[in-house]
């Protein structure tokens, strides 16, 4: 069954960046994260990485392939 929401360290795992990462990004407000009513820890929807995700994916440069030509 998926989750609905995800850990600090899972949604971390899923972007593929580092916790601090992500609590730098709640922080600035790139990517808000919902707290847990009785713990208080970040909780991040799915569905709102999965937004991030393409939205960042947009944004990134394309990777150049480059051949070497033969002397």
């Amino acid at each position: 069954m998926w989750k609905k929401y995800l850990t600090i360290g899972d949604a971390a795992e899923y972007l593929e960046v580092s916790p601090l990462t992500l609590r730098n990004w709640d922080k600035k407000g790139k990517l808000v994260a919902y707290r847990h009513p009785v713990s208080n820890y970040r909780l991040y929807r799915v569905s709102d990485l999965e937004k991030f995700l393409k939205k960042i994916d947009k944004n990134r440069p394309r990777r150049l392939k480059i051949r070497l030509l033969d002397e």
